[in-house]
């Protein structure tokens, strides 16, 4: 049980009708009623935010020369990145040796104010968990405001914070949380991070919270309304988030394929924070963008600056895809280009991408965005919470997992470089070092998936390696998506993809006579491999090859082009897949998923555990007696005997009463319908 709480030391105290739970650091005392909302299943998302707004903190306040001290770590932390052994052995003090107080250098410790440390808010902190963990786990912080409109919250908040010891630190608040992020619009007043975990969409509060966030400061953000965000609800996402959501694979990203929502969520999320930005002449990077579980998850920095805001309209790009095969296509809202002298010229982009038909299966498009098409991720940033998480993996009760998302995030996308268009220089945490070509591919924004693939040409499903070995083998990049299990993200164009799955199709043939003329299937099978992509590179010919010779090495080549090559390369396997790293949730407990929402006084909280159990399998068929079945289906009759071909006789368990071979069976009358059993229509008979 990952991310569950059961074995973590929970209580309920009959008397009080109260529930004590311990995760992290913290102990809540919550009623056991629904008043105030509380799920264990995202344990996961509070141990990685405490994670990130460490490293942030180490950062922030390294700048300033002040030391952060994470409990199970060293003492002494470097304050200056790439310090020499000989500048190491100067600063680490020796056995039994003390610093001078004028040269002892100045230190953050959890649970202790530092003046110069981070403000933070959380605008709807419920029962105050998340604000108690960053007090007793987060070193560096100044204040911490946990805010709620509930006043059963906000006084559940305060025995909490009395039962914790960290009053001195945390201060609960009552308000509207976008009246009280207003009320901090002025730049000495604002915020160093704001968290923001509401109960399904935070639209309502991104306005506030992007003006009320410090110059460079962390913007953590949840959304949980994934059904919108998946696309089962376009007009809903486009008036929330300003964005068309179509139904498709990678949804949680915003995906390349059609059908369940991670990748396409992100992007849609992160575009509307731009453009909530953008109001007030500031920009959004993103320091990390994870889809887990029924949520996303996003943490970004907010800067000011006109020129990059100019540039925000390049960052985001509209989506084509094929309702037939999945195949989509960007198209960038805006262009940045570089003009004589180093000027930097703006202009609209040019389109569309696509024709009114799909090249591969002939079906048309559909619209959807705009979504963030940068990348969603800050690799040297990622890097340094995956470092501080794996050499202390005790601090946390999900480091496991935290660690199997990052690697995926982190690790080495294989195969040739891209050559990425200059752009203007962003500001960052620390001085970039990691190559392009090091990590989930950030200029690929979607992703593709293995059933998805196999399922509209109907053919049987490649392996995962197999696959990533046959993109390997004809020169594209190829990496993970921490956002789906079977999901492959990469450079290859549409028509290199579908050609691969026409070369499996002929190792595991489908039965063709099968397939509707107008199925995308059919469509995309009947067309051969073709010759040549833009990425293949053929051989170079020598120039004093005799003729006879040339013929022979063109014919070579043709045939390695219409052949995809699925032997497996020992680069496919990812390290985070050979080390068995978790990076998937596993079931933490019975029927987890979203909570419902808290009620005042906890209304209708008992009924929840029966409506749960009424709900399950709601749309199965129960299962039925042998003999009640047969009794059933005595009153239809057999339309084998009806044409006169039913040879089963008495054993045939459709009626053949009152029906001669080539008669017209009698019309079925409402007597008979209502003999049925509720929700189970007259089989069609035996054919």
């Amino acid at each position: 049980m990952e991310n569950g709480s059961g074995s973590r030391g929970e209580e309920r105290p009959p008397a009080a009708q109260e529930t004590t739970v311990t995760e992290g650091a913290a102990k809540i005392v919550f009623p056991s009623a629904n008043e105030v909302f509380y799920n264990p299943v995202q344990e996961f998302n509070r141990d990685l935010t405490c994670a990130v707004i460490t490293e942030f903190a180490r950062i922030q306040l390294g700048a300033k020369g002040i030391q952060i001290k994470v409990p199970g770590e060293e003492d002494l932390q470097k304050v200056v990145a790439d310090l020499s052994e000989q500048e190491k052995e100067k600063v680490e003090p020796k056995e039994g040796e003390n610093f001078v107080p004028g040269n002892q250098p100045r230190t953050a410790a959890v649970g202790e104010i530092c003046e110069e440390g981070l403000r933070v808010l959380e605008g709807l902190a419920a029962s105050g968990l998340r604000s108690i963990r960053f007090a007793r786990e987060v070193p560096g912080l100044r204040s911490v405001i946990a805010n709620d409109a509930s006043a059963r919250a906000v006084d559940l908040m305060r025995c909490n914070v009395q039962l914790n010891d960290v009053a001195h630190l945390v201060q609960p608040s009552q308000a509207d949380a976008r009246m009280l992020m207003y009320q901090h619009q002025k730049v000495s007043e604002r915020f160093d991070v704001i968290d923001l975990d509401p109960y399904g969409s935070p639209a309502p509060f991104l306005d506030a919270a992007v003006q009320a966030v410090s110059e460079g400061g962390l913007l953590c953000v949840t959304c949980t309304d994934m059904a919108v965000l998946g696309g089962n609800s376009g007009e809903t996402c486009y008036s929330k988030y300003g964005a068309m959501a179509l139904k498709s694979r990678a949804c949680h990203e915003m995906v390349r394929v059609p059908s369940r929502p991670p990748g396409r969520a992100l992007r849609i999320v992160l575009h509307s924070l731009d453009l909530h930005a953008n109001c007030y002449q500031r920009f959004v990077v993103p320091l990390l963008s994870i889809s887990a579980d029924f949520y996303v998850r996003v943490f970004v920095r907010v800067f000011t600056g006109q020129a990059h805001v100019k540039a925000s309209a390049s960052k985001q790009a509209l989506v084509f895809q094929c309702v037939g095969c999945g195949a989509f296509h960007l198209q960038r809202l805006g262009k940045v280009a570089t003009a004589s002298g180093g000027r930097v010229k703006f202009s609209a982009a040019c389109g569309p991408p696509v024709a009114p038909e799909c090249e591969h299966c002939g079906q048309r498009h559909q619209l959807g965005g705009p979504i963030w098409a940068e990348p969603i991720h800050d690799l040297d940033f990622v890097g340094r919470i995956l470092e501080a998480v794996s050499a202390n993996p005790c601090r946390f009760h999900t480091s496991e997992r935290i660690q199997g998302v990052l690697s995926v995030v982190t690790e080495v996308g294989l195969g040739r470089a891209r050559e990425e268009a200059p752009s203007l220089p962003v500001p960052s945490i620390v001085n970039p070092r990691t190559s392009v070509s090091t990590q989930e591919l950030p200029d690929v924004p979607l992703y593709y998936t293995l059933d998805q693939l196999s399922s509209t040409v109907h053919c049987n499903t490649p392996g995962l390696l197999q696959l990533r070995s046959a993109l390997l083998h004809a020169g594209f990049r190829v990496s993970l998506s921490h956002a789906c299990r079977n999901a492959v993200k990469t450079d290859a164009p549409a028509e290199a993809l579908w050609d691969i799955m026409r070369c499996w199709e002929k190792e595991c043939p489908v039965k063709r006579e099968r397939l509707s003329e107008t199925s995308p299937a059919f469509r995309i099978l009947g067309v051969e491999p073709s010759a040549a992509h833009p990425s293949s590179t053929a051989p170079s010919l020598s120039p004093c090859a005799h003729a006879t010779g040339v013929l022979l090495q063109l014919a070579r080549v043709v045939c390695e082009w219409l052949q995809a090559n699925f032997t497996i390369r020992e680069d496919a396997n990812p390290s985070s897949r050979q080390r068995g790293l978790k990076r998937f949730q596993v079931n933490p407990e019975a029927n987890w998923g979203p909570r419902p929402r808290a009620r005042p006084g906890g209304k209708n909280a008992g009924r929840a555990e029966e409506r749960r159990r009424l709900r399950q399998n709601k749309r199965k068929e129960l299962a039925e007696d042998p003999a009640q079945q047969a009794a059933r289906l005595k009153i239809f009759p057999c339309k084998r005997f009806k044409e006169g071909t039913c040879d089963r006789g008495d054993q045939c368990c459709y009626s053949h009463s009152q029906l001669t071979p080539g008669a017209s069976a009698a019309p079925q009358t409402a007597e008979t319908s209502n003999q049925s059993s509720p929700g189970l229509g007259p089989p069609l008979g035996h054919v």
